[in-house]
C-alpha cells in the first residue's frame, strides 16, 4: 500500500499516512481516556440565517445533556424503535434527537442521501420514529388526498367513513375501530414502512388540521414542539398523552419559561383570557453566546440569563404554550394595517398545488403580494387528470385553466381559514 500512495510537490509540508500505518502508530502509543466537562464546548451550530447572517450557536456538553435529559421526560423511547435520520445534521433539530435516541439505545439507519429515495428507504428500514417539518408533512397530507380524491367515488366515501369514524374515537378518548386500519389505513401506512409509532414535528408551526391528519391515518403519536439552535433545541413540546392540537405544549424541564409585554404589539401578560407575551426562555439548555460575536449575543441574552426568542406566544390551560405571532416579523401597509406575513404564509401552506409561499407588503402599498412555488407532482397529476397538453413545467405554469386553478385552491382556503377566525 506505501508504494501506491500518491506523490506530493516536495515544497509542501503534508506527510501522508496509511491507515493501516495509523493504526500501528495508535497501539503503540494509547491515551488514557479523557471525558470532556459538562463546560467543554461541544459543538459550534450555525443557525439558518433566516433572518439574517448565520451565528455561530456555541454549546456545550452540559447544555445537550440537559435538553437530552429534560425531553427525555416527556418522551419514551425503547431499544428495539428505529430511527431513519434524513434532516440535515447541520441543524440542531436533527443533532439534538440523535443525542436524545442515543441514551434510550435507539437504532439508527441513515438515508442514501437522495431526497427522492427517501421513501423507499423508508419502506427498506421500516422506523418506528419519524421526525420531519411541516413542509414534508403538508406534502404527505397534500399527496394522501390527492390519491383519495382520483381514487373514485366508491373509494373516497369509504376513507371519509373511515377517517371520520376514527377522528371522532380519538376525540373522545377511544379506541378506534381495528377494521378501518385493515380497510383503509394500513395502505397509507405502508407508505411508510408500516411501522412508525412516533411522530415529531419542529423547525416551523404545523397546521392542527395536518396534525389531526397524520394521527388518524397512520396512528401513532404525533407531537409538535418548539426550539431553536440557541436553546440545544427543545424549549417545548407536548406531553405524549395530550389529544389537544393547536399548541407546542409544555416547558422542557430543562428551562423556565416566561412571557414579557410587547406594548407597542398590544401583547401583555394581563391579557384575557390568555396571557401574552414574548417567550423567553432560561436554563442550562441555553446557549453560552455567539462565536466571536458578543454585539449579537447581547441583543438576545440579558443580564439575569434569559434568551428572548422574538417569538410571541400565550398560555392556553393546562400550561400550554402556543406560538402566536413573531415580535419582528410585521410590515405595516399603505392604509396603517399590520401585516404579520407567517400567519398568512401558513394558511397558505395547507393548499395542495402549494409547495412554499413568500408574502410580502410595504408602507407604500396598500395590498400584499404572494409569490408562490407550485408541487411540480401534484400539478402535473392534476394537469393529466384534467387532459392538459403542455411542453414543460413552465408552460403549463403559465396555463390559464391551471393558474385559474391553483387560485382558486387558495382562494378556498384563505376563505376556510377566515371564516374559522371568525368563529
Amino acid at each position: 500500500m506505501d508504494n501506491e500512495l500518491p506523490s506530493l510537490p516536495p515544497s509542501t509540508d503534508i506527510q501522508i499516512v496509511t491507515y493501516a500505518k495509523l493504526l500501528r502508530e495508535g497501539r503503540g502509543n494509547p491515551q488514557p481516556f479523557s471525558p470532556p466537562n459538562p463546560n467543554d464546548v461541544a459543538t459550534i451550530c450555525y443557525t439558518s440565517g433566516t433572518t439574517g447572517t448565520p451565528k455561530g450557536v456555541v454549546l456545550t456538553h452540559g447544555n445537550l445533556i440537559a435538553n437530552a435529559a429534560g425531553c427525555s421526560i416527556a418522551t419514551k423511547f425503547y431499544p428495539s424503535d428505529i430511527y431513519i435520520s434524513y434532516l440535515p445534521l447541520a441543524h440542531i433539530y436533527e443533532r439534538g434527537y440523535q443525542v436524545l435516541l442515543a441514551y434510550f439505545g435507539v437504532a439508527v439507519g441513515f438515508y442514501q442521501g437522495d431526497n427522492m429515495e427517501l421513501m423507499n428507504d423508508l419502506v427498506a428500514l421500516r422506523p418506528t420514529i419519524f421526525c420531519s417539518v411541516p413542509r414534508l408533512y403538508n406534502r404527505i397530507y397534500a399527496g394522501i388526498l390527492s390519491a383519495v380524491k382520483s381514487s373514485g367515488p366508491l373509494k373516497e366515501r369509504l376513507f371519509n367513513a373511515a377517517y371520520n369514524s376514527k377522528r371522532q374515537a380519538i376525540m373522545n378518548g377511544k379506541n378506534p375501530s381495528p377494521l378501518w386500519d385493515k380497510l383503509v389505513f394500513n395502505k397509507i401506512k405502508a407508505k411508510l414502512g408500516g411501522r412508525v409509532r412516533f411522530f415529531s414535528s419542529g423547525a416551523s408551526p404545523l397546521s392542527p388540521d395536518i396534525l389531526d391528519f397524520l394521527k388518524i391515518c397512520f396512528g401513532g403519536r404525533v407531537l409538535e414542539g418548539y426550539g431553536m439552535t440557541e436553546s440545544s433545541c427543545v424549549i417545548s413540546m407536548m406531553d405524549e398523552g395530550d389529544n389537544l392540537s393547536g399548541h407546542v405544549g409544555s416547558p422542557n424541564p430543562a428551562c423556565e419559561i416566561k412571557l414579557v409585554d410587547v406594548p407597542e404589539m398590544n401583547y401583555t401578560s394581563d391579557d384575557e383570557p390568555h396571557p401574552r407575551g414574548e417567550i423567553c426562555v432560561r436554563g442550562p439548555i441555553i446557549f453560552q453566546g455567539y462565536y466571536k460575536d458578543e454585539v449579537h449575543t447581547k441583543e438576545v441574552l440579558d443580564e439575569d440569563g434569559w434568551l428572548h426568542t422574538g417569538d410571541i406566544g400565550l398560555w392556553l390551560p393546562g400550561g400550554r404554550l402556543k406560538i402566536i405571532d413573531r415580535k419582528k416579523n410585521i410590515f405595516k401597509l399603505a392604509q396603517g394595517e399590520y401585516i404579520s406575513p407567517e400567519k398568512i404564509e401558513n394558511v397558505y401552506a395547507k393548499c395542495r398545488f402549494i409547495s412554499q409561499c413568500f408574502i410580502y407588503g410595504d408602507s407604500l402599498n396598500s395590498s400584499l403580494v404572494a409569490i408562490v412555488s407550485v408541487d411540480q407532482d401534484v400539478l402535473k397529476t392534476w394537469a393529466a387528470i384534467e387532459g392538459i397538453k403542455y411542453k414543460d413545467l413552465e408552460q403549463l405554469c403559465h396555463d390559464r385553466t391551471a393558474r385559474a386553478a391553483v387560485l382558486s385552491d387558495m382562494d378556498a382556503i384563505g376563505r376556510e381559514a377566515q371564516a374559522m377566525l371568525l368563529d
